[in-house]
């Protein structure tokens, strides 16, 4: 694995604000996916296809299940210890409960943010992940904060291409 990453990431002991978010987002040039599914239904899908078509990030995909394969074009790697290069933001989509592994193994890499998804919360392991230094975000979601960010959200919470203040009717 590379050395640790270069890119300076806001350090903080309480939630981000959203400009706190946004720096976050700006500042980091990868992220890993863990918990990524190769399955298109799954969250994790959809949000690494979102963030391969709308943002500048390289992507990494970890799984042990799915390990050795490609799946939009990027091969899935066992563990974060096995990427080729030390991500900048460690975007989890795993239970609760594995938040505590994840932030072990996002420490002992040296990446310098932890980034837990929508509806996952582990208040205990998001305290001892900021104790240990890294930058953490819970329970939000990148791709939402991103295109929020980005102009790119809709109430629905996908781009429509459309920009216009009339209503639509159906």
């Amino acid at each position: 694995m590379a050395a640790p990453s270069s890119v300076t990431m806001p350090r903080l002991d309480h939630e981000p604000s959203a400009r706190e978010r946004l720096a976050i987002l700006r500042a980091a040039k990868s992220v890993a996916i863990v918990g990524f599914s190769p399955k298109p239904s799954r969250a994790s899908y959809f949000v690494a296809t979102y963030l391969l078509q709308d943002a500048d990030y390289r992507l990494h995909f970890v799984n042990p299940v799915a390990t050795g394969q490609e799946v939009l074009g990027q091969p899935v790697h066992a563990s974060l210890a096995d990427l080729p290069e030390v991500p900048d933001v460690v975007d989890v989509f795993r239970k609760a409960d594995d938040i505590p592994g994840v932030v072990d193994e996002t420490v002992a890499i040296g990446a310098p943010a932890l980034w837990i998804q929508l509806g996952i919360v582990n208040e205990e392991a998001a305290a001892d992940a900021r104790a240990r230094g890294l930058t953490v975000v819970m329970d939000r979601c990148i791709k939402i904060e991103h295109a929020r960010f980005h102009g790119g959200l809709h109430i629905a919470g996908f781009d429509t291409g459309q920009i216009s203040a009339r209503k639509q009717f159906r």
